[in-house]
């Protein structure tokens, strides 16, 4: 496999976030129950926001007891810096973990390493009235960042990997969702300000809870589908058409890769995005009945791993409560740009990097300016720009490590315009650098943030001596460069979007094209 132009960095280290109650146990993991198939969190939250507006105060103390946090010391130091804008990003990763009884919905051994099987960032745009949920195939070919082990070891970084090996660093049953968080973080430029996770039993729980959720398929379903290594295609497990699932059957629908589509993970994404889409509508169209939002909140607190930002149910509610004014048009689904390298999944740029800068910038899916803050006043920055970057006096050398001529100059002239002093432009010592890469003397560290705020997807490293300088790769795309819009989203993004009010039947290829 190829390797990155750059050394590996080997100054990170835990945060210092202490873990809830002291009741998390080992470094990146959760207490008791690891976790799987979502993207139904957000109706967890929802869940929530009914439940402080019905006046059901008096729940709290007991759902609170059912609230799981993982430990951050596994959280690197070296993150994003926070936006301007009031927007906020969650991740959310579905977990194939097998411990606490999932493994008789998931198969599997009990003590198998935590996996993830799914991972979608999910951004609130600063006007609280939109918000995408970018997906991120689990066989996505990353950079996974040092991340800690459960001993307190840290790893070196590991080019090339599949995005859901993050997970599974440490090699324990319950997996390591502040690994993953660590590689979501690298992959955007964007900070992770929530990470939640959801097991096999919180999903089949949920689908209960709320009776159902519509789906349709494109033709007939069987056994053999679900499990490929079957001898014989088995039972009818769909029909083809348009129907409600729930429990075990739904956690079937989302986890059938073979029987539909090219059976791609792609096409599962597609598929899983579909449901979700569904399932809040249902919510949104029928509500949350007294009856049902005690039940809904119970099962979906107990399948909950979160960070200690959201680790109780008043913090889940006051996060929620921000969420209500988000309707089903403005709620989107796309997936991470990709095509297929191999049996793996290889991400597309500059699309990706474009996506990353449209999202923090507050742009949204149909081009507009979603920057607000929640008074309603429009953010001022100029794109890219963070609220904390005393840009003055900050030296950067820029070097431009690919064969587009000209790309230096033009980088230069971004920092420029947001208040950087260019000390140096030339060409790099090679032109074959795939990945843009800050390089920082740690002296500097603060500053070399404020400069990668400007190139999403860049890689930051400590390299003592070096000053402040940044070596262009071919992810990077200048202002103007290509762009539709100002930190527009790309075609490839915009013209394969599912809203949360699109029919169910609508778009069910499930995986053709990339």
């Amino acid at each position: 496999m190829p390797t990155s132009d750059h050394a590996v960095p080997s100054h990170r280290a835990g945060g210092s976030e202490p873990p809830r109650r002291g009741r998390s146990r080992g470094t990146g993991a959760r207490r008791r129950r690891p976790r799987r198939p979502l993207r139904t969190a957000l109706l967890v939250v929802l869940a929530m926001a009914v439940l402080g507006t019905a006046g059901l105060g008096w729940v709290y103390l007991k759902l609170d007891r059912n609230v799981d946090t993982f430990d951050t010391d596994g959280v690197s130091k070296n993150r994003p810096a926070a936006d301007a804008s009031k927007g906020e990003n969650v991740l959310v990763i579905g977990s194939d973990a097998r411990t606490n009884g999932n493994n008789a919905l998931g198969g599997g051994e009990r003590d198998d390493v935590g996996r993830s099987d799914t991972a979608l960032l999910l951004h609130v745009y600063a006007d609280h009235r939109h918000a995408v949920a970018v997906s991120i195939p689990r066989d996505t070919l990353v950079t996974i960042p040092p991340c800690r082990r459960p001993d307190g070891s840290w790893t070196k970084t590991q080019r090339n990997a599949m995005f859901n090996a993050a997970y599974s660093v440490g090699n324990a049953p319950e997996g390591n969702p502040a690994c993953t968080q660590n590689t979501v973080e690298n992959l955007t430029g964007l900070r992770v300000d929530h990470t939640v996770v959801m097991d096999f039993k919180g999903f089949a729980a949920l689908t209960d809870v709320v009776g159902g959720v519509t789906v349709c398929l494109p033709k007939d379903v069987y056994e053999r589908d679900l499990n490929p290594h079957r001898a014989t295609r088995g039972k009818r497990l769909f029909s083809k058409g348009r129907q409600a699932v729930s429990g075990e059957k739904a956690l079937d629908y989302v986890r059938i890769r073979h029987g539909m589509g090219d059976g791609s993970d792609i096409g599962r994404i597609k598929r899983q995005q579909a449901f979700m889409a569904s399932l809040f509508t249902k919510v949104k169209s029928e509500g949350l009945t007294p009856t049902k939002l005690l039940p809904l909140a119970d099962a979906a607190t107990k399948s909950l791993t979160v960070d200690p930002g959201l680790g109780t149910v008043e913090k889940l509610v006051s996060f929620a409560v921000s969420l209500k004014d988000i309707d089903l048009h403005n709620t989107k689904f796309v997936t991470i740009p990709w095509r297929y390298q191999g049996s793996r999944v290889a991400i597309v740029e500059p699309d990706a990097s474009e996506l990353w800068a449209a999202l923090r910038a507050d742009r949204t899916v149909d081009g507009e300016d979603a920057g607000a803050t929640k008074g309603g006043t429009a953010s001022a920055r100029p794109p890219g720009a963070r609220a904390d970057t005393p840009a003055k006096n900050v030296d950067v050398a820029v070097y431009n490590g690919t064969t587009t001529e000209g790309l230096a100059a033009r980088a230069a002239s971004t920092l420029t315009q947001h208040g950087f002093t260019v000390t140096r432009t030339a060409n790099a010592s090679a032109q074959d650098h795939s990945t843009t890469v800050v390089e920082f003397d740690p002296r500097f560290e603060a500053q070399a943030r404020q400069v990668a705020g400007l190139f999403p997807g860049a890689e930051f490293t400590a390299v003592p001596g070096a000053g402040i300088t940044v070596v262009l790769g071919r992810n990077y795309t200048a202002p103007g460069a290509g762009a539709q819009a100002p930190n527009a989203v790309p075609p490839s993004v915009a013209n394969s979007t599912r809203s949360a009010d699109d029919d169910p039947c609508s778009d069910l290829t499930f995986g053709s094209g990339g």
